[in-house]
């Protein structure tokens, strides 16, 4: 037993601990996957188990391969023993036994794409409008209903009466069928018949509870409803399950996870023991310390305090700015001070809680030539969503950009596929003319189905009519039109989906990246700020090995470790977010996902905040996050925190006074209202009744006074300008006066 002399007293206990139900509650850093793997070797060292009598599921295949790598380098090959994820599990035991659900042997396993394929096919057997009810929305709605073991005729059951549920149920059903049909099954069919198999046939039922007699999960907090039924079949007869989590690290809710299967496991199994692992080899004290602070304000939990022999290091370092470039700014700044003092840019990592904040400080970054790479994700300027609305603004700029076309011509989907291209390209050439000088011709036209003819058509005369006025124009103005008016914003809100409500993010926040350089540069041309664009978007494309500063989503941060972590954006509103405040429990899984972020840094964590923030758009005061004024501010160094005192709201520093306090409601749905002011700003000139003689106000000129209008145009004088002819229908005016 030599080997189990590394492990800590409270390791130890777990890992022999042999018959009966057992939680380990392993906090953040405290060696859980050591403790597991060793309890495994034990099981069948020095217990005497067959590894055929084991079986241990986790999420990910690298976390499954890593597993089984520390157990043989402790015992030795293991071939007949169960470590895999939950799908790899049950796709197992369903290649065997399929066939008592009605499937046959060799079943498909569709992934998402086929999955997209199907559910097209069935949206348009079913003459449903895709821009409502996109295949990714009604597929989250299935997988929802799946994760709950719900089939198609008990979601139509659920939500009866439910607009929704009258058009998504039959195309559940469709798919269901089509599935069937194809002999396939999806991930969420996976672990669902898995379950069901085991629910109708009590000889496999019994084989399985017979053969793993020693069961052990990982990431107990993540699982959900049908891993829950799954795990408590197999081990309802013997009762020897072994689950290893951390309810305080439970953020994927939002996913399906089921955090009460943690907090309720000694419920669900009796007498079980349980054994906390609070000893971090992560971290040092202060760090664990304050992030306890906050931890231990969510009634939700277990209760448990991680602890370290490694010292108490430096505090945590607070830093308030005026705004969010400052911020960066600091970021940066720190970043290269301490490279300078010897450490590497690998060591750094920036944790946001939203994809948007990541532009300010890839900018910043840049700006100091400081190396980095995005992780769980795009660089900003590289995400699709961005590209594309680029793509559009380039034909503004040029109308004979037919790779620009050929990119944004399906962007919404307008019917156009890659053989309708290839021949209005041939028609192009032939005629010697650009792409979208040939989608604004009727005849040329012809070659494409009705409805992409006129999809194509409305989307060239929007392009063409804000070529002719860019110079009228803001850039800011171009934009929003071309958000709006290509129906781009529209196609992202119809799919209600937690990546399409990312990708409406990051084209809200372009706009704070246009009137950034409009601020600076009132009179900047589209021509020019696309130039500045290419200038930012074409540097520092880094490989992920090569030591660069990481940025990443507090999300996707979960299982990593840096010696140094910045925690921007602390600010109630933004972090917590303003949808924690929508949904039950919203609150404690955003307090849980500041733990996660705070209990990433080993040596040096900075958090930071902004006075006033410009996010998707639009420039807020904003007040400290409920998380700073729940730290223990003796584990803190820097800039005050206000205290306990409630929601605080900051005005502009006037003269020696400070900072006033500002009354005010909740944070608001920021995304909402950035959203409805797009379509409000792109909408602005439209349906005004102008006449000769009344004063306005345009975004680009100022004030002026209209010497002439008609159905299509206005003539306007102004002080600087002069005398310009705009668009009726573009021009960004309000009217000052009538008379």
């Amino acid at each position: 037993m030599n080997y189990l002399n590394k492990l800590n007293p409270k390791q130890r206990e777990a890992a022999v601990h042999k018959d009966g139900p057992l939680l380990i509650l392993a906090g953040a850093g405290s060696g859980k996957t050591s403790t597991m793997t060793h309890r495994i070797a034990w099981l069948i060292k020095d217990e005497h188990v067959p590894p055929y009598n084991i079986l241990a599921v986790t999420f990910t295949n690298k976390a499954a391969a890593e597993m089984r790598e520390r157990v043989e380098a402790l015992i030795g090959p293991a071939p007949r023993m169960w470590i895999l994820t939950f799908h790899s599990a049950c796709l197992r035991m369903l290649r065997r036994d399929a066939g008592l659900l009605g499937y046959e042997g060799g079943f498909a396993v569709y992934d998402p794409t086929d999955q997209k394929t199907v559910m097209k096919n069935c949206i348009k057997e079913q003459r449903v409008d895709d821009k409502k009810f996109t295949p990714a929305y009604v597929l989250a709605v299935i997988s929802d209903c799946k994760e709950k073991g719900m089939d198609a005729k008990g979601y139509a059951a659920d939500s009866e009466g439910s607009y929704t549920a009258q058009v998504v149920a039959p195309l559940f059903h469709a798919y269901e069928k089509a599935l069937k049909k194809n002999n396939a099954m999806d991930f969420d069919d996976l672990i669902l018949n898995a379950v069901r198999l085991l629910e109708t046939a009590p000889e496999i039922l019994a084989h399985y509870q017979d053969r793993f007699k020693y069961i052990m999960v990982d990431e107990y907090q993540d699982t959900n409803s049908m891993q829950y039924r799954f795990i408590s079949l197999l081990a309802k007869e013997r009762g020897n399950i072994c689950v290893v989590g951390d309810d305080d690290q439970c953020i994927y809710q939002w996913r399906g996870a089921d955090i009460n299967n943690i907090l309720d496991f000694e419920k669900d199994f009796r007498n079980a023991k349980v054994v906390k692992l609070e000893q971090n080899y992560r971290s040092y004290g202060n760090i664990l310390n304050c992030a306890h602070s906050v931890i231990e304000n969510n009634k939700s939990r277990k209760g448990k305090k991680l602890w370290t022999d490694k010292g108490s290091g430096e505090k945590i370092t607070y830093r308030c700015w005026e705004d969010e470039k400052q911020e960066a700014a600091f970021v940066a700044h720190e970043i290269t001070r301490l490279c300078e003092q010897g450490m590497a840019y690998k060591d750094f990592a920036v944790l946001y809680r939203a994809n948007a904040q990541s532009r300010t400080f890839e900018e910043a970054l840049s700006a100091g030539s400081v190396p980095y790479r995005v992780l769980g994700g795009l660089r900003y300027y590289d995400r699709k969503e961005i590209k594309d609305v680029l793509a559009y603004m380039r034909l503004v700029q040029n109308p004979a950009d037919d790779l620009a076309f050929i990119r944004a011509v399906n962007e919404p989907k307008r019917g156009v596929g890659g053989k309708t291209l290839e021949k209005l390209a041939s028609l192009a050439e032939e005629r010697g003319e650009g792409l979208l000088a040939l989608a604004s011709d009727g005849d040329a036209l012809g070659a494409l189905p009705a409805k992409a003819a006129a999809e194509v058509g409305r989307m060239a005369a929007l392009i063409r009519e804000l070529s002719a006025e860019k110079d009228n124009l803001r850039v800011s103005d171009i934009y929003e039109r071309l958000l709006t008016g290509t129906g781009y914003l529209r196609s992202l809100e119809a799919q209600e989906s937690v990546e399409a409500e990312g990708r409406i993010e990051n084209l809200l926040e372009f706009i704070s990246v246009i009137k950034s350089y409009e601020k600076d540069e009132p009179d900047i041309s589209i021509a020019e700020f696309m130039e500045r664009i290419a200038l930012i978007s074409d540097i520092d494309n880094h490989d992920s090995d090569e030591d660069a500063v990481a940025l990443m989503t507090l999300h996707s941060a979960k299982g990593l470790e840096f010696p140094v972590v910045f925690m921007p954006g602390m600010e109630d509103g933004l972090f917590p977010g303003w949808r924690s405040l929508e949904k039950q429990g919203g609150i404690e899984e955003e307090r849980r996902l500041c733990y996660v972020g705070m209990t990433r840094a080993k040596e040096k964590l900075y958090l930071t905040r902004a006075r006033q923030r410009t996010l998707y758009g639009k420039t807020d005061y904003t007040m400290e996050s409920s998380f700073l004024r729940e730290l223990d501010k003796s584990y803190l160094d820097g800039d005050n925190i206000r205290g306990n005192s409630g929601p605080l709201f900051h005005k502009p520093r006037t003269g020696n006074d400070g900072y006033a306090e500002k009354e005010t409601a909740r944070p608001f749905n920021q995304l909402k209202y950035a959203k409805e002011s797009v379509e409000r700003q792109a909408a602005a000139g439209d349906g005004l009744k102008l006449k000769n003689g009344d004063k306005l106000f345009h975004g680009k000129f100022g004030e002026g006074l209209v010497l002439e209008a008609d159905e299509k145009t206005v003539t306007v004088v102004f002080g600087a300008a002069g005398v310009k002819k705009l668009s009726r229908n573009l021009a960004p005016v309000t009217i000052l006066s009538e008379d």
